[in-house]
Formats: C-alpha cells, structure tokens, sequence
C-alpha cells in the first residue's frame, strides 16, 4: 500500500466506443479499494487528464461520481484527496447488506431449483485458486463477483450498483483486514453459505452469511490501532 500517486509513469487507455467517465471512476474506484491509492492521497486533476488523455469535464464528473460514494474529498480550489475510511460509514454499510444479503440466501434456500448452487461453486473455485497468491486485487473483485451472484439469483441485480456505491469504506476495511483473516476463511465462509442452499438450509446459510459479512467490523479496534491515519469516525 502506498500515499504515492501511482498514475503518472504511463498514459491509461480507454474504451473510446463507452462514455469515457464512467471509466475513470471504475478504474480509481479499483484503485482506492485495494489501497494502491491510500487515504489521503492526492489526486491532481491535471495528471489524471494527462494520464487519461481527456479534456477537464470528464475527470471533473468521475471525481464528483467518486465523492458521491465517500471515495474522495474534493477541496473546491485547493486539493482532491481519497477519504479517510469512516467507521461509522462502514457500520450502516454493513449492517445494509447483512440485513440483504441474509435475507437473499435465506430466499434462495426454499428454492427448488437450486441450479445456482453450480454457479456459486464454480465462483469459488477460483477464489480457492487465489488463496495462495499474494496478490489481494483480484481475490477481492472475485468475492465482490461471488456475492453479485446472489442478487443476481434472487432476481435483485438491480440493487446490487446501490449496495456496491455504499460499499466503499466496509470494503477498503476488508482490504486492510484481509492479510489478517487470511483468504482461506473467506473461501471456507463462502463454503458453509453454499453448504446451506445447496441442502436448503435457510437457517444455515442465514448463519454463514452472518458469520461472513461480520469479520472485519469484529477485528476493527486492531485495525485502527494499526493503520491510523487511514480512518476516522464522524
């Protein structure tokens, strides 16, 4: 993880066929969540169009995007840095998709058709062949990819952008938090959830989705204790 702003060695290419805005906040959005851009780092509009080869409106509109979610903090005249993870924040956040997530695999469980189960398996499959890599990036998209898919089964895709804009502090908690946890015992969280559709045991998968979602915010007085300077509580 690095404070460094590491946008300036080479120009990033884009999709000239898509809107090139949403663009820019996909890839910064990434970029924040794995904490290669720490809080508080400062992001120069400048560069960021000099890297993106773009004119000053789009890199305008994808800063205020990120400042929607709480990614960033723009000093109007003076400075645009990425947030502080809020505490508080990531509390709602995760007491949100608890509170959806739950009730999703407790609906897919009284299925009968439970042909998502294979989808679900196949999903963690590749996060198991993650587990020993060093790398956190990809891992983390994968799981953000495994839960996708539950909404996507319970016929809620179109909830999944709200929760994923909200999402932003309890997953870049996730992130410090993962080296601690291990990948392991997200794989085998996932596992106990799977378990419990695929036996359509709505109390189990209930359960194993709590026991999930429920990690980080346990481990968070070590987290602050830790990394300081990346949190604050409003």
């Amino acid at each position: 993880m690095t404070s460094d702003l590491p946008l300036a060695k080479h120009r990033i290419g884009l999709d000239r066929t898509r809107q090139v805005a949403p663009q820019i906040v996909e890839y910064l959005r990434e970029k924040i969540l794995e904490l290669e851009l720490a809080p508080g780092t400062p992001l120069s509009r400048v560069e960021l169009q000099n890297q993106f080869g773009l004119s000053q409106t789009p890199v305008r509109d994808a800063l205020m995007r990120l400042e929607e979610e709480g990614l960033v903090t723009v000093y109007p005249q003076y400075a645009t840095l990425v947030s502080k993870i809020d505490i508080n924040l990531a509390r709602q956040t995760h007491f949100m998709r608890r509170a959806i997530e739950q009730e999703i695999v407790h609906e897919l469980a009284t299925k009968s058709d439970r042909r998502f189960v294979d989808r679900l398996t196949v999903a963690n499959a590749t996060l198991k062949a993650l587990v020993s890599s060093d790398e956190y990036g990809d891992f983390l998209r994968h799981d953000r990819a495994f839960h996708q898919i539950l909404y996507e089964e319970a016929g809620l895709q179109d909830i999944w952008p709200v929760v994923r804009r909200h999402s932003g502090h309890i997953d870049r908690l996730r992130r410090l938090n993962l080296p601690n946890v291990g990948k392991a015992r997200v794989v085998d969280n996932h596992d106990a959830i799977i378990d419990g559709l695929a036996k359509g045991d709505a109390a189990g998968a209930e359960e194993a989705m709590k026991v999930h979602l429920s990690g980080t915010l346990s481990m968070v007085a070590s987290i602050v204790e830790k990394y300081p300077d990346f949190v604050q509580y409003d």
